[in-house]
């Protein structure tokens, strides 16, 4: 399990002299002392889940070939689900994924734009919703699609996913980025999909809970790629077992990993399925991965064009989201809490074209789903008890949104 690998030291001395009330006083200080700041828990956001009401809600855009500029801020409201417009946060060239820093002072983008793709830093303004350029630096590949953290806030990890490449870069104390510390090219046996796995294809990057491996979703590859990170020195190593293999011509995408470290969820794009592994350690925290469970993302009686495209946990661990491009809808899944599996419950229509991505705000009362062709982006309720969606009949207009982070507000 990979609480065996990460679990922190931790040791009580208990002397039968102590009364239970010091006893209770001592152990609660320990606890204080121990716990992990709560926007580490929070995963790749700034949020502390029951802390805020508020949010600013960023939105990555496309600009090539559109009429947006870069990225766009909202107001959210988790009380209510309003979702109110504060204009364009910051111009920068296809902005196709942002991650706001875990320290809420600052947030990173991925400019999408082939050979001359970057990664760009900018400091917020938490009142305003105003982002200012810090740095920019070239994303050391080609079109980078996924930005995430390691669990200190530490380091930025950038798939570049036409030229199969993962780089870390540290990020400095004026949240500035820096001289990359590692640099990787994802190498193996393409799938067999000629025009979508012609070449690796990295599509996302994410820690493990105890931030000593990082996993690598390869949609060339049919693969999810496995590396030892070192957060002293920001540096990835391949070990073995070295990657877990998907179904031919899968197409992983992108990865949820379930907070409780056992299970892993891959969407796979090109067979619009979800596949659920287990988590186990081998001697030496050498992490693998066996294969529990394949489910289709679509109705049985679907049969037109879908490419799968995001997926996510619910803030509880029950329930499971991915969305599905040329269905347009959202799928939605429970968990079984012992095993790990799936049970597909429903789809709910996303209200629009091409749900490239969606993101359940950290109160876990709503879905925010971006309907990239529709120029929209549409607020679902969830039903905390069953998973479910409603349209909560909030819509705003954004042109061509691709991704949101969330930013909790004082």
């Amino acid at each position: 399990m990979w609480g065996t690998m990460f679990r922190a030291p931790f040791l009580f001395r208990a002397a039968l002299h102590y009364s239970p009330m010091k006893m209770m006083r001592r152990i609660f200080a320990i606890l204080l002392l121990i716990a992990p700041p709560a926007y580490l828990l929070a995963g790749g956001s700034a949020a502390k889940p029951g802390a805020a009401s508020k949010y600013l809600v960023f939105v990555g855009t496309y600009t090539a070939k559109t009429e947006s500029k870069g990225i766009y801020t909202y107001e959210f409201d988790a009380n209510s689900g309003k979702l109110a417009p504060k204009g364009l946060a910051a111009e920068t060239p296809d902005p196709s994924w942002v991650a706001v820093h875990p320290s809420g002072k600052y947030a990173y983008a991925a400019n999408e734009s082939g050979k001359a793709s970057k990664v760009s830093a900018f400091a917020v303004d938490a009142k305003s919703g105003k982002l200012t350029l810090l740095n920019q630096i070239p994303s050391l590949g080609e079109d980078p699609c996924h930005l995430s953290f390691d669990k200190t806030g530490k380091y930025l990890f950038v798939a570049n996913y036409s030229s199969g490449t993962v780089a870390v870069f540290p990020i400095l104390a004026d949240g500035r980025l820096g001289e990359h510390t590692a640099l990787v090219k994802d190498q193996g046996a393409t799938g067999p999909n000629k025009e979508r796995q012609e070449a690796p294809h990295a599509h996302w990057i994410g820690v493990t809970p105890g931030n000593l491996f990082a996993f690598v979703a390869d949609l060339g590859l049919d693969e999810v790629l496995m590396y030892r990170f070192d957060a002293n020195k920001g540096s990835l190593v391949p070990h073995e077992p070295a990657f877990a293999t998907l179904e031919a011509g899968a197409g992983p995408r992108h990865i949820a990993i379930h907070s409780n470290g056992r299970f892993v969820y891959v969407l796979n794009e090109l067979k619009s399925t979800v596949t659920v592994f287990s988590s186990a350690a081998e001697k030496k925290n050498q992490p693998y991965l066996v294969l529990k469970q394949q489910i289709s993302a679509l109705p049985k009686n679907f049969s037109g064009r879908n490419d799968a495209a995001e997926i996510a946990l619910h803030p509880s661990g029950k329930f499971l989201y991915a969305s599905n491009r040329g269905h347009d809808s959202i799928a939605i899944f429970s968990i079984d809490p012992a095993m790990g599996t799936l049970t597909l419950a429903a789809h709910v229509p996303t209200g629009g074209k091409e749900p490239r991505h969606f993101a359940i705000d950290p109160s876990g009362k709503y879905l925010l789903a971006e309907n990239q062709l529709s120029n929209s982006v549409v607020v679902f309720k969830i039903d905390r008890a069953t998973g479910r969606l409603t349209p909560s009949g909030e819509v705003v207009e954004v042109p061509s949104p691709v991704n949101i982070a969330f930013l909790p507000q004082e």
